[in-house]
């Protein structure tokens, strides 16, 4: 029997996101600088056999059921695109919150795409891949590669990798999943305009009040949906030495951002005392996976 292979599926964060529009199909054209997380699901690959998946991990019920998992429709998407893909049995450990705001399956999915790569002798620049992506879902281009970068239209159109600097973070969810959807209905969308990010700042401190300039579009719908989340991002604007505090993607995990990897420890450990029913983590934002 062949050896498993192994990818990690981190989590990923939406430092900015502008929503710029409703297009005609009902999706929205959004602006975003997205970073990835030290925090992840690991996904493992045992060659041999049609395709299965097993989940297990603490947010493995939260899943629901494995057929209709992203995992398993990005397998059925390559196939769409290589003839003759090899395949095996899956085992998703899901250690992140679902429908969270973090990507979760859409990374998930994209490590998929990655071990079936791999398996496959497919590199990762293959153009089929990017279409198996964006067939699965908008955010799994991103994740494909895992690298910083500026993503634009729903998510197919995106940016040269960015180097950013480290950035300590806490990631907290308040224990509410959130669909993208509901958010959505909650949005009114404003005139649109045109794109606006422009440069990212390479240096910390410039990054931080790059930043600040450009929110998240989505809070106030996604606080309209489940108002924990503006619990939590008092809780965080409260913290010692944050630097900066939002929601990442629809909500509802947020993050804040610190100086230093002991400044973020330290304020994860005060969170951890006072709120026991949050799911709080540290973490450090990277450029790439």
């Amino acid at each position: 029997m062949s050896a498993p292979l192994v990818e990690q599926a981190p989590a990923k964060i939406n430092l900015t996101l502008r929503v710029l529009g409703r297009r005609l199909d009902g999706y929205h054209d959004l602006e975003s600088l997205v970073a990835f997380a030290d925090l992840a699901d690991t996904l493992t690959l045992q060659p041999g056999g049609t395709g299965a998946l097993g989940i297990s991990g603490p947010y493995a019920a939260a899943c629901g059921n494995a057929a209709d998992n992203l995992v398993l429709k990005a397998l059925a998407a390559l196939r769409q695109c290589v003839d003759g893909l090899t395949a095996g049995h899956f085992r998703l450990e899901k250690k992140l919150p679902v429908a969270a705001g973090i990507g979760g399956g859409s990374a998930d999915a994209a490590a998929a795409l990655r071990l079936l790569a791999r398996l496959n002798g497919i590199a990762l620049d293959n153009p089929r891949l990017t279409i198996a992506a964006l067939m699965v879902g908008a955010d799994v281009p991103v994740c494909l590669e895992a690298n910083a970068r500026i993503m634009r239209g729903i998510g197919e159109r995106l940016s040269a990798p960015l180097e950013l600097p480290a950035l300590p973070a806490v990631l907290v969810n308040p224990g509410v999943p959130l669909a993208t959807r509901d958010v959505f209905a909650k949005f009114a969308v404003a005139p649109g305009g045109p794109e606006s990010l422009g440069d990212v700042p390479s240096g910390f401190d410039a990054l931080i009040e790059f930043l600040a300039r450009h929110g998240n579009d989505l809070t106030d719908a996604a606080i309209a949906c489940v108002p924990a989340i503006a619990d939590v991002l008092d809780a965080l604007r409260a913290l010692p030495g944050v630097r900066l505090a939002r929601m990442s993607g629809s909500g509802p995990t947020c993050f804040a951002l610190f100086g230093s990897r002991d400044e973020a420890h330290a304020a994860a450990q005060r969170l951890k005392a006072a709120h026991t029913d949050w799911w709080i983590a540290p973490a450090n934002l990277a450029s790439m996976l």
